[in-house]
């Protein structure tokens, strides 16, 4: 850690890259593109594409046009879908820079009809069909009006097909009765796409999450879309962690160290009293960093080669653990969550206590934490 850093977050790539080669496994021959949405979950949304690239992902998405124009703008020319398209969108840019475009609604596909229209280029586009998430998507209901549009814009050469997708609500509740009801539901879209002639042999089908990839061969299609997984934290905690590794490692180092008498109550609302003479050490992380309030008093992290309950409430900015005599100093390190190799807590720990999922708990470490990035350019 830079001496000057109070807190890092050091995100592993070759556990990135494992992690990739795991899902590959899984595909068994489907394309995988790697979600690196919302900042890759946390890890850093350049730096992550392009270790997921150099792993054997062959695409990437992500939800907003605003991130796939990041990572064009890094130099990054491999395909990207965008899924959330709301009124305002920099359409035109996305689709001057090749960026794919979902559209679950008419009103979505004449929206990129017309960016294509004033671009002069053609729209790649994804039709996703809401097979029973409920979010977007055409109802099964719409979706022959959607297909009989897309195909129009395709014959005037505006827009091209080239996905049609969908996304489970419960893959990662196994055996889950919508699971198949969306299969179904998916394959009769896909079925319907066929016979209107939008669905041709370089159109790509798709509607697997990390869940769906590891657990359903049946919904591989053409493609899988792990995002979770990709940065080793299980789709589905209760059935192990399918040989995924976890990439980043939460780290602060001690603000301040000091003896208190016993009695002594700790931080606001002294939710925590010392029952003996201790010694107490401040970690500079609190809710702004995105260590969640809910930690206060049961939270643990490692510090001094053991795990230390956090004492009293997490702040803004910071929060206290009790070291007891344990000999410890201002700067030294404590890891508040990881993979697990050393002890310390992991990030799906901290979501088990929390009562979230894991992808909360990485997606929230805010900015003023910096990303430090260990074996770059690995393969």
């Amino acid at each position: 850690m830079s001496a000057a850093a109070p807190a890092e977050a050091r995100v592993d790539l070759a556990a990135i890259a494992h992690n990739i080669s795991v899902l590959r496994g899984h595909a068994a021959g489907a394309e995988v593109m790697a979600a690196v949405k919302a900042d890759g979950y946390g890890h850093g949304i350049v730096p992550c594409a392009r270790a997921c690239l150099a792993a054997g992902a062959t695409r990437l998405g992500t939800a907003l046009v605003s991130e796939a124009l990041t990572l064009r703008a890094a130099g990054i020319t491999a395909p990207i879908l965008s899924w959330i398209l709301t009124p305002g969108e920099p359409l035109d840019e996305a689709v001057e820079r090749d960026v794919e475009l979902s559209a679950g609604d008419p009103g979505i596909l004449d929206r990129i009809a017309e960016a294509a229209r004033r671009t002069g280029r053609t729209a790649r586009v994804h039709l996703k069909a809401d097979t029973g998430i409920s979010r977007g998507g055409a109802p099964l209901a719409l979706w022959p009006a959607l297909l009989d549009r897309a195909l129009a814009a395709q014959a005037g050469g505006v827009v091209e097909i080239v996905g049609l997708w969908s996304h489970f609500a419960c893959a990662d509740i196994p055996g889950h009765p919508s699971i198949a009801a969306q299969l179904a539901a998916f394959d009769e879209a896909l079925n319907l796409a066929d016979k209107l002639g939008a669905a041709g042999s370089h159109v790509i089908r798709h509607i697997a999450n990390s869940a769906a990839t590891i657990t359903l061969p049946e919904a591989r299609y053409d493609m899988v879309r792990p995002g979770i997984a990709v940065y080793g934290l299980s789709p589905i905690p209760e059935a192990g962690d399918f040989g995924l590794r976890p990439a980043m490692t939460l780290v602060a180092r001690l603000a301040l160290v000091k003896r208190v008498p016993a009695g002594s109550g700790v931080s606001y609302g002294h939710l925590y009293v010392t029952d003996r003479e201790t010694t107490l050490g401040l970690v500079p992380l609190g809710y702004a960093d995105g260590v969640m309030r809910g930690l206060s008093n049961r939270g643990h992290v490692l510090a001094a080669g053991r795990r230390r309950r956090v004492a009293g409430r997490v702040c803004m900015d910071q929060f206290v653990i009790d070291l007891g005599d344990d000999p410890v100093a201002a700067g030294d390190e404590v890891i508040l969550f990881g993979p697990g190799d050393d002890g310390e807590p992991t990030a799906q720990e901290w979501a088990d206590s929390l009562g979230t999922i894991s992808h909360e708990i990485v997606t929230r470490i805010g900015a003023r934490v910096p990303r430090v990035y260990r074996h770059e350019g690995v393969r």
